[in-house]
C-alpha cells in the first residue's frame, strides 16, 4: 500500500516570472471587472466589509491589498478527519498529494456492463468499495440518487456516505434546508457542533460559475457553511475556449481569480474558515464543441495550479484522473493515467475525480472504481520517487554478489520486495498461456470480480446502531438501505 500524503513537487512548468506575471493579471480582473453577485443583500454585506460594489452592474470588486490579506487569514493547511478513524485524516496544503472520488454522476455502468440511472444504493456501494480500496483516500459524494424526491436528496446522499466508510466525506448541497439537515446530522453522529467542528469528518462544495460569477444558491450555502466553521471548496471550473479565454494561460489566470475571490469571500464571511482554492479547469473541443474533461491540456493546467497553491501557500482543491470514455477502455486508460499524474507530480493536494468516473463525469462505474485504484497506486509510487539512502544504493550487496551472481537470495531483496515495487491488483502480469489457462481475462473483467468480492464481503465501520436508529427517527425521508 502507498500511503496518501506524500510530498513532491518534481514537475514544475511555470517559473518563479510565470506565477508572477499570473498573479498581476489575476488582480488586474479582480481589480477592474470584479465578480458578479446578483442578490443585493449579498453585495451590501460585502460592501460593509470593505469591497468596492457596483449595483447597476451587480459586481464587487477587490483590491490587491483585500486579496492578500485573505490569503493571509486562510489556513495554509486544511485537515478532513476520518470518522472515529484518524489513520484516514488528510492533510491538504503544502505539496502533499492525496487521490479520491468526484463528480455528481446521474449514470452508473453496473456490474452487468449496461448503464442506468444512479440510486441512493449506489451511493451504499460507492462508498463501502471506496472504503476498502488503499490508493482513494477521500470520499466526494459521486452521484446523485435518482430515486429520492429533490428536498431529500441531501440527507440521503450524507447519510449513506458517511454510514458507510470512514474517510472523509465532501459533498455538493442541493437545497439550504438540505445543508441544515445535513450539519445537524453530521453534529449528532460526532457527539456535538464542537466535536463536529473540531474534526469535521464531513465538508462541503460551493459552486462558483464561470465566468467571474457567484451562483446565489452557492452563495447562501456558503454563509452557512463559514458560519457553521466547516471546511468548504468554492468550486470554480472554467472551459476553455467557451466560458474561458481559449489560450491556457488566460483561462489560468480567470480560474486563478476565481478561486481566490471563493478564498476572499469565506474570509470575510468568517476569517479563518477552512477553505481550499480551488481548480476544476476543462476545455471544449473546438471541432465539436463538446465539453472534454479527460485532456492532457486539463493534466498541464491542474498542475500549473499547483504550482499557484503553493505560491500562496494555500491548500488545493484539484482534478485529474478522469476520462470522456463512455466505458473502461485503452482511452479511460491513457486519459486518467496522464490527467492524474500530472498534477501529482507537481504536489497537487486533493484530486478528486481519480476514482470511478467515466463520460466526462456523467457516468460511474464499478469496476472504474477498482482500475482507478490501481492508476492512483502507479501515481502515488511515481510521487514517492527514488530513495538514495545508503541502504538503497545498496553498493554493499553489489559488491557481495560480484559479477555473474543473481540477488534474490540477497536479505535486500526479501527486506525491499514488498515496498519498492507497486503491485496493482486488475492487471495482467502472467504469462500468456497462463493467462489462457485462466480464461483469457481482460482488466475489466478482473475489475468486475474484484468489486464484487468486496460489495459481497466488505464490511465498513458503520455508525453506531443507537445514532443510526435516532438520526433516522429524526429524518424519516432517509432511505432504508
Amino acid at each position: 500500500m502507498l500511503r496518501g500524503g506524500m510530498e513532491t513537487d518534481v514537475l514544475k512548468l511555470l517559473k518563479e516570472e510565470d506565477m508572477a506575471k499570473i498573479h498581476r493579471a489575476s488582480m488586474k480582473v479582480l481589480s477592474e471587472v470584479g465578480v458578479q453577485i446578483t442578490e443585493k443583500t449579498v453585495r451590501d454585506f460585502f460592501a460593509e466589509k470593505g469591497l468596492r460594489s457596483d449595483d447597476e452592474k451587480r459586481r464587487v470588486y477587490f483590491t490587491e491589498e483585500q486579496v492578500m490579506k485573505a490569503v493571509e487569514t486562510a489556513p495554509s493547511v486544511v485537515t478532513l478527519y476520518g470518522r472515529g478513524d484518524e489513520s484516514k485524516n488528510i492533510e491538504i496544503g503544502g505539496n502533499k498529494v492525496y487521490t479520491g472520488t468526484g463528480g455528481t454522476a446521474i449514470n452508473i455502468l453496473d456490474l452487468d456492463r449496461k448503464r442506468r440511472k444512479t440510486t441512493v444504493q449506489d451511493i451504499v456501494d460507492t462508498a463501502k468499495l471506496v472504503d476498502a480500496l488503499d490508493h482513494i483516500h477521500f470520499f466526494v459524494i459521486p452521484c446523485h440518487p435518482n430515486d429520492v424526491e429533490s428536498v431529500d436528496v441531501d440527507i440521503n446522499r450524507f447519510y449513506h456516505a458517511i454510514n458507510n466508510t470512514t474517510k472523509p466525506i465532501m459533498g455538493g448541497i442541493l437545497t439550504e434546508d438540505g445543508l441544515d439537515k445535513v450539519i445537524e446530522m453530521a453534529a449528532h453522529i460526532a457527539g456535538g457542533m464542537d466535536q463536529l467542528r473540531e474534526k469535521p469528518f464531513i465538508s462541503f462544495i460551493s459552486s462558483i460559475i464561470s465566468p467571474l460569477k457567484l451562483d446565489d444558491q452557492g452563495l447562501r450555502n456558503l454563509f452557512k457553511i463559514a458560519g457553521a466553521g466547516l471546511p468548504v471548496a468554492p468550486s470554480c471550473a472554467p472551459i476553455s475556449g467557451a466560458t474561458a479565454p481559449v489560450t491556457l494561460a488566460g483561462t489560468l489566470v480567470q480560474l486563478n481569480a476565481e478561486a481566490l475571490a471563493g478564498v476572499i469571500l469565506t474570509q470575510l464571511i468568517k476569517p479563518g474558515t477552512p477553505v481550499l482554492y480551488c481548480a476544476v479547469p476543462t476545455i471544449m473541443d473546438m471541432r465539436t464543441m463538446a465539453f472534454l474533461f479527460g485532456s492532457v491540456e486539463s493534466g498541464l493546467m491542474n498542475a500549473a495550479m499547483a504550482q499557484m497553491a503553493q505560491y500562496y501557500r494555500l491548500p488545493l482543491y484539484s482534478t485529474g484522473g478522469i476520462s470522456d470514455s463512455k466505458e473502461p477502455d485503452q482511452q479511460a486508460g491513457f486519459e486518467k493515467g496522464i490527467s492524474c499524474i500530472l498534477p501529482a507530480l507537481a504536489g497537487a493536494n486533493f484530486i478528486h475525480e481519480a476514482a470511478g468516473q467515466l463520460d466526462g463525469g456523467m457516468t460511474i462505474s464499478y469496476a472504474q472504481y477498482v482500475i482507478d485504484n490501481d492508476i492512483n497506486g502507479y501515481v502515488l509510487r511515481a510521487v514517492r520517487g527514488i530513495e538514495t539512502d545508503e541502504n538503497s544504493l545498496a553498493t554493499n550487496v553489489i559488491v557481495d554478489v560480484g559479477p555473474g551472481g543473481n540477488f534474490l537470495d540477497q536479505e535486500l531483496t526479501v527486506e525491499k520486495m514488498r515496498t519498492e515495487f507497486y503491485y496493482p491488483k486488475a492487471v495482467n502480469r502472467i504469462s500468456y498461456d497462463s493467462w489462457e489457462k485462466a480464461g483469457r481475462k481482460d482488466t475489466w473483467t478482473l475489475a468486475e470480480e474484484i468489486a464484487k468480492e468486496i460489495l459481497d464481503t466488505h464490511e465498513p465501520n458503520r455508525i453506531p446502531e443507537e445514532i443510526r436508529r435516532r438520526v433516522k427517527n429524526k429524518y424519516p425521508q432517509i432511505k432504508d438501505k
